[in-house]
């Protein structure tokens, strides 16, 4: 039977929501249709709070950044210069709150054999400096991280493709191989599209698409913009001023929140979530996604390279230990692979790891090594991050294997301990598809390639299934090359995967956002600037 009070009530609601009706009207209708006034006025200020409004300025702390951190998108490593990213500067594609790929600076692609994928630009688009969005400027965009001598990394990301060309309105990317998850990789957030003049960009200016124009950055401080007047993007970027705030310290960022100094913080503590949520001016804000810490081992520098050692580390921690005393339950085992339950060919029939004290010992006295093992901590990896490396310290002694935790300073860590050191904590965000956590990470030729996987016959059976995956068509096919990737990886991979972790926010009830947070990066896709407003 249909329900006619309903309908009215979401017309009036709609009508509300969009202006067509003030509050007081839609009181009338509302208890018309045989409301309480009580009920009405809630369900009013209900559509006041989800309607999107103008104004205010948004601050936010983060707890990333470093001095080290520069504009150009290319080295982005850490969430804060990823928000600020999304904040200045706008993506061929983009990864909706739905979790769906859609168009961004293009109205469109698409492809007949995922080999050749054209990309229609968005017409009437302006960068900040007055500058038309033009196929030239996506074409010189792409081409900085392809460069022979780039540094960027999005650089092993588009190492498939082979040329990329202007036809019209549209621009044209050649790849050497199929692949079915291209323009996924565009949404990456390295890949921002700058104005162009004689073919090249100016990686460092700052000047983007985005919702906010560029007034301050002070590396591993903040970042401050203002309202883009032009941005060409309906329904978002609703603020007046947005400032992004490192706060590293966990402590810090959580007294930043509750003070009122800032609006929204990420990465909370496990241990504050529950201190944290009796805060009346404060909602707790916890979205499952891909978001996992790692305990990164590099095979090019000693002892890692050792299959054994690395496997006697492997089966030396307890991974539900640090679910139960790192994430406080907010999270999940890992598998030493970098693919989680919420994606698509996550692979279900891989035997969980175990801590196994005998058969660690077994492969650590089959590895021939002896003394020390140093493992580099700090919470600049994660909320917990140190506490992590001394458990998994304490538990390898129950095999035999010492291991000295050594404390990082936190500002730096990215840059000269991450990717450098033979041993040390970190985490990923994760990527919506296989190949893109893949491509990012554990390919032979990526720039973060992370544990320096590369040389052996597991690595180099991986890399090819990588390049075939892209290229099946057929599901069922790609499901089960992908299967035996992250096999390979929790096998002779250097990754050490023990959790994956909710993403733990805090939000002021000063600010508002939609029902459906995006769960592929935190704050709402990196994307809390453009897409949340003042209550």
């Amino acid at each position: 039977m249909i329900d006619l009070k309903q309908i009215f009530l979401s017309e009036q609601k709609r009508k509300f929501a969009s202006g067509q009706i003030d509050r007081r009207q839609f009181m009338m209708g509302a208890t018309a249709a045989g409301l309480a006034v009580p009920m009405a006025m809630s369900m009013a200020d209900q559509v006041m709070a989800a309607t999107p409004k103008s104004g205010g300025d948004f601050r936010m702390g983060m707890g990333h950044g470093s001095t080290t951190d520069s504009l150009d998108p290319g080295t982005y490593e850490n969430g804060m210069m990823t928000h600020v990213g999304n904040s200045w500067g706008g993506h061929l594609t983009e990864v909706g709150q739905d979790g769906q790929l859609r168009p961004d600076l293009c109205e469109s692609f698409e492809s007949a054999d995922a080999k050749t994928w054209v990309f229609k630009i968005r017409k009437g688009v302006e960068f900040h400096n007055g500058k038309t969005l033009e196929p030239a400027d996506v074409v010189a965009s792409l081409n900085y991280h392809r460069d022979e001598n780039s540094k960027s990394a999005m650089k092993g990301n588009l190492s498939t493709v082979e040329d990329i060309r202007i036809d019209g309105d549209s621009v044209v990317v050649e790849l050497s191989g199929a692949n079915a998850d291209f323009p996924y990789i565009v949404s990456d957030y390295h890949a921002i599209i700058m104005p162009s003049s004689d073919g090249k960009i100016d990686p460092t200016s700052g000047v983007g698409t985005g919702a906010y124009i560029l007034e301050n950055f002070e590396p591993g401080v903040r970042f401050i913009g203002r309202k883009n007047p032009n941005y060409w993007k309906e329904g978002a970027g609703h603020f007046d001023s947005v400032e992004i705030l490192s706060i590293i310290d966990p402590s810090a960022r959580q007294a930043a929140l509750m003070s009122g100094q800032v609006h929204a913080i990420d990465r909370i503590d496990p241990k504050t979530v529950a201190l944290m949520s009796r805060n009346p001016a404060i909602n707790i804000l916890e979205i499952t996604g891909t978001l996992h810490y790692t305990m990164p081992m590099r095979l090019d520098v000693a002892p890692f390279d050792n299959y054994d050692l690395r496997m006697a580390l492997k089966l030396s921690i307890k991974r539900q230990e640090m679910v139960d005393k790192i994430l406080l339950g907010h999270g999940a085992l890992g598998n030493d692979h970098p693919i989680s339950t919420a994606n698509r060919f996550h692979a279900s029939d891989l035997p969980q790891r175990e801590f196994d004290p005998e058969k660690a010992a077994f492969h650590y006295k089959k590895s021939g090594h002896s003394g020390t093992i140093q493992l580099s901590a700090s919470d600049a990896a994660f909320a917990g991050a140190v506490d992590a490396a001394v458990l998994a310290s304490a538990s390898a002694k129950e095999a035999g294997i010492d291991i000295e935790v050594v404390r990082e300073p936190k500002d730096g860590y990215w840059s000269n301990v991450w990717n450098k050191k033979g041993w040390c904590m970190c985490y990923w965000g994760g990527r919506p598809t296989e190949d893109w956590m893949f491509s990012s990470a554990y390919v032979e030729g990526t720039e973060w390639n992370d544990t320096a996987w590369r040389g052996t016959d597991a690595a180099n059976r991986f890399n090819q299934i990588v390049k075939d995956a892209r290229a099946e068509l057929d599901n069922a096919k790609r499901k089960a090359l992908y299967a035996e990737a992250q096999a390979l990886i929790n096998d002779d991979g250097g990754a050490i995967v023990p959790m994956f972790a909710n993403y733990i926010m805090g939000v002021s009830k000063k600010v508002a956002h939609s029902d459906n947070v995006a769960p592929n990066w935190e704050m709402d896709g990196h994307k809390a600037t453009e897409r949340w407003w003042m209550a």
